[in-house]
């Protein structure tokens, strides 16, 4: 899109060249032929499949931490870090990742998330030997670091790929990967990793687990080579349209972080998505030592409410994307969602020491619906907050906040465990949640993508009826003509 005084200028609602409609494809992203419809969900598809491989690394040490701690004779505080230091690498990563997505674009992001989670999976198949603890930490710092390549592309392949009435399905999509692959974590290796005492079986169970994630691994990043895409021919969206419009060098990184900085709403929305998923981080890596603490011997069943907690947030993640993409109501499902989320904690912390089991898979349950379902209103309700920025960008800066939060919740609440018990630690929680909650009540209603997408359709349709306007009267000229 090039105006006709070249470049282009940036009005109230975004980026774009004066006088000029951009051309987007309105059949949603479909193109001319049928194969642009599939592909589009088979990138999408895709993408959830290695972010899925990745996310379920994070939780598999945790989810065991006893069985590890005895393998490796390490601390259970060690096998902790093995899922902060997901957590740790992204925040120092992040910045250089995304400015590498902004530069480079979806493929070559990709490309490095699946090489990088494939060779971490290889380096922990050689680590599976009680002195080599390190060995399989380095493994885990490589899957921890294709994760900071994974975590920011849901919104942005919703947004480059798919039309408005879908973008929010899409991204929700995307964000239940990464949940399925929680969901596996917690669930596969109490099956896979019993708890013998034999060392040798012991050994034996781990490299199976460790085999089957390569092969998985390694299968993806090969067909991320073969068949991803970066976009597609034509932009799903007018939003999209006047996005492409930027010229390169009219966009600066730092420039963007900046602007980001100093949006009032987006800072809030930082701060509170950051207490939600900072909270799930410590429920997720800490569910091993709650369940195990009232539960002895109930390592199987750990792993199973984990699986529970999980697979209810990804029910609730598509029914929320599915209601924003009807609605558009950002503000309020986000705060039901949030409040949900604070009520669904502090049932599940007054319901955890009561002796039954199916008490806890009910409550955990309703805690993952509205604790995990957060995720991809969080992404979406960003992008709305921040357009035209690039949709990568805001979502590695509410990233970062959820690690830094993660990281801190999942320590102060393993001491608090550790010296007051289970009931202490999960009401600690249930404080940052409430103070979430209250902040999301005071977001302004403004969303600049949904603003930007109304002005563009009416820009179009004035061009329209402009057009319809001087086909009329060149008719009506050519008809008083007289007739030879």
């Amino acid at each position: 899109c090039i105006s006709e005084g070249g470049g282009a200028q940036k009005s109230d609602v975004g980026w774009m060249s004066p006088g000029v409609v951009p051309h987007f494809n309105t059949d949603g992203g479909q193109g001319s032929m049928l194969s642009g419809s599939l592909r589009r969900w088979f990138i999408v598809l895709l993408f959830s499949s290695y972010s899925l491989c990745n996310s379920f690394q994070w939780i598999q040490y945790g989810i065991i931490n006893n069985i590890f701690m005895r393998f490796y004779g390490v601390e259970s505080f060690t096998i902790d870090w093995m899922s902060m230091i997901y957590m740790l690498t992204y925040i120092p990563f992040i910045f250089p990742v995304t400015w590498l997505l902004d530069k480079k674009g979806l493929r070559i992001i990709a490309l490095v998330a699946t090489a990088m989670n494939c060779a971490g999976t290889w380096i922990k198949v050689t680590s599976v030997r009680p002195d080599l603890f390190a060995v399989t930490m380095l493994g885990q710092f490589c899957c921890s670091l294709a994760q900071v390549f994974i975590l920011g592309m849901p919104s942005k392949i919703a947004s480059v790929w798919f039309g408005s009435e879908e973008v929010s399905t899409a991204c929700s999509i995307g964000v239940f990967g990464n949940q399925l692959g929680i969901a596996i974590g917690f669930l596969v290796p109490p099956i896979l990793v019993p708890n013998v005492e034999d060392m040798d079986q012991l050994a034996y169970h781990i490299s199976i687990m460790f085999y089957i994630t390569a092969g998985v691994a390694t299968l993806l990043f090969l067909l991320v080579v073969i068949v991803f895409q970066e976009r597609p021919e034509l932009p799903p969206t007018q939003a999209q349209a006047t996005a492409r419009c930027i010229p390169p060098e009219q966009y600066s990184y730092t420039a963007s972080i900046l602007r980001l900085l100093r949006n009032k709403p987006f800072l809030l929305l930082i701060l509170t998505y950051g207490l939600n998923v900072g909270c799930f981080y410590a429920v997720g890596t800490l569910l091993n030592r709650m369940i195990i603490e009232h539960y002895p011997g109930e390592e199987l069943n750990a792993g199973r409410i984990g699986l529970t907690i999980v697979i209810a947030g990804m029910v609730g993640s598509l029914i929320c994307g599915i209601w924003l993409d009807r609605t558009k109501t950002y503000k309020q499902t986000t705060l039901a969602v949030y409040l949900m989320s604070f009520v669904g904690m502090l049932v599940y912390a007054f319901t955890l020491s009561l002796g039954h089991l199916w008490v806890v898979f009910l409550t955990a349950g309703a805690l993952g619906f509205f604790m995990t379902g957060y995720l991809p209103l969080g992404f979406e309700f960003g992008v709305e907050l921040t357009y035209p920025e690039c949709e990568g960008t805001s979502s590695g800066l509410l990233n970062c906040s959820a690690q830094v939060f993660g990281i801190i919740f999942t320590i102060c609440q393993g001491k608090i465990i550790d010296n007051y018990g289970t009931l202490a630690g999960n009401i600690f929680l249930c404080v940052f949640l409430f103070i979430g909650s209250v902040l999301t009540g005071t977001y302004p209603l403004t969303f600049l993508r949904e603003e930007t997408i109304i002005y563009l359709n009416r820009q179009r349709e004035k061009q329209i009826e402009k057009d319809e306007h001087c086909k009329t009267q060149v008719t009506s000229r050519f008809s008083l003509l007289p007739s030879t």
